[in-house]
Formats: structure tokens, sequence, C-alpha cells
């Protein structure tokens, strides 16, 4: 049995799980996530790692596995791939996935994989930030909506009001021109979806994605661009056969975190380490 950690840092928030792997047997045991909202990251690092380790209730970790941008935190014992991490997190949560769509807060990525978690194509959206999280969090910040709010309030929208998918200074410009009109926030909204949706259903069809498409990332939990997806990836796959299946899980915000903690535990068992990476002795020692 091996204890592992797996620590996600993105640009706007740090995901850290701890398992318990043993064989097939993939446990779980403790998530958290931190907000960075500017604060220095090695610190939100320590504190989300350390969040997660204290609801575990473990008292050593066998290996630190980190991906996205924490490739020089002195926590890790190993550092692997975004899209590496997320094709096995995925997996983990969902095993009939063959494709994740991860939606960050500045950038989107699409990764095609097989059954084993082995990526088999990749792309990235461009530079411009209209088809990202923190785009869509600036926009509800201007409408003064929530981000729980935001899904219910885009699914309730009659007339979708089209935004720009260019260049997100464009789309900032079309939404205050939408709310001096006196456009419904909801159709505003719906249609900032529908942009973003068109934008990743092209990402997908790229990467020859089809059959089960998981989505990870801080924006799974958004129903309304779900419910925008599932109608884009259907629009585009009518002259090609059956649509891809959208999937979502409650821990998709975690799947590049558990696929970190995951391939840490197969580089332990196939380099034989021993020893613990992690101690709460230790951490104690230190903090």
């Amino acid at each position: 049995m091996r204890i592992t950690a797996g620590i996600d840092v993105g640009t706007a928030a740090v995901k850290a799980v701890v398992m318990r792997v043993e064989g097939r047997d993939q446990t779980i045991l403790s998530q958290a996530v931190r907000r960075i909202r500017r604060r220095a990251v090695a610190s939100v690092v320590e504190e989300t790692f350390g969040a997660a380790c204290s609801a575990a209730g473990v008292a050593a970790i066998d290996y630190v596995a980190t991906t996205g941008e924490a490739d020089e935190s002195p926590l890790a014992t190993g550092h692997f791939y975004g899209m590496t991490a997320h094709a096995r997190g995925a997996l983990h949560l969902e095993p009939r996935a063959r494709a994740v769509l991860d939606i960050g807060a500045l950038h989107a990525r699409a990764v095609a994989m097989d059954e084993r978690g082995k990526v088999t194509g990749y792309k990235m959206t461009s530079q411009c930030a209209s088809g990202s999280g923190q785009f869509l969090e600036n926009i509800a910040r201007y409408l003064g909506v929530s981000q729980a709010e935001i899904g219910p309030l885009s699914l309730a929208s009659s007339r979708p009001e089209p935004v720009s998918s260019i260049c997100a200074v464009l789309a900032e410009t079309d939404v205050i021109n939408m709310v001096s009109r006196g456009v419904a926030t909801a159709d505003i909204l719906r249609g900032i979806h529908e942009s973003m949706a068109g934008r990743f259903a092209r990402l997908l069809q790229s990467i020859g994605a089809g059959g089960v498409i998981f989505v990870s990332g801080g924006l799974a939990a958004d129903e309304g661009l779900e419910a925008a997806l599932r109608e884009a990836l259907g629009r585009t796959a009518r002259d090609s056969g059956i649509p891809p299946e959208i999937v979502r899980h409650p821990l998709s915000a975690y799947a590049g975190a558990i696929g970190a903690a995951l391939w840490g535990a197969f580089r332990h068992a196939r380099l034989g380490m021993g020893g613990a990476a992690w101690t709460a002795t230790t951490a104690t020692a230190t903090g």
C-alpha cells in the first residue's frame, strides 16, 4: 500500500488530494482547494497541501507529485505534465472517458487518451482569454452575478445574445453595449456560454475527440456551459454520426491533482522507492 499526494497549481487556485493506492484499489482520502488571490504561490501550495494531509489523517506520505505550475515546489518528490495528469485523473473519475476538456482560469486544453490514460493528442486555446474561466468571472462581476448564479441564469435564457469569440476585449465591449441596450443578464450569459462552447467544440474536433469527453477544471461545475457545449458538439456531429457524451464529476476540479497522485504511486512502485517523502514530524519541525 502507498499513500501519495497530488498537488495541482493553476493560475487562480491550488488543488491537492491525498490517496491510498494498493493495486486496483485507488481511494481518495481527502482533497483541499485554496484560491491564490495575489498571495505568494509557494505559501498557498503549503497551505493547501497541509489542509489535505490534515483532513486525510496520515502521518507520512510516500510520494508527493506535483503538476501545473508547481514544478519547482520543494514539497515535490516528482513533477508530471498537466496533460498526462488530467488524462489519468479523468480516467479515475470516469473510466469510459477518452478525452478531457480542461477549462482553466486563463486557457482551455483538449486532451485525447486511450483506455490506459496514455495521451494520444493534445491542443490548447490561443493566448486570447475569451474562452477562459477568468474572462467569465470578470463578466459575471461586471453583471453583478455570483459564480453560483451563472449556470442557472444561462439555462433560463430565452433569447441568447451573440458575443464575439475572437477576442476578450471585443467580447467585453459587446457585453457593455448589451447592458446599455437593456439585454437580459440571462441572455448575455447564454451568449457568452455559446461563444465559449463553439471554441471548445472546435478544439475537441481538432484532436478527433469522440465517445465520452470528461470536463475538468474550475468551469466543470458550470451547468450552463455544459449545456451549451453539448449543443455545440451536437451540431458538429450531425454529419459525422453520434455526438460525443459530455461528463463531469463533483471532483472534476481535482482531476489534475488526482492524476498526479496516481502517476506518483506508479513511479514509486516502478522505481522501488523507499522511505517517506513527507512526514508530520518533518512538517512540524520545518513549519
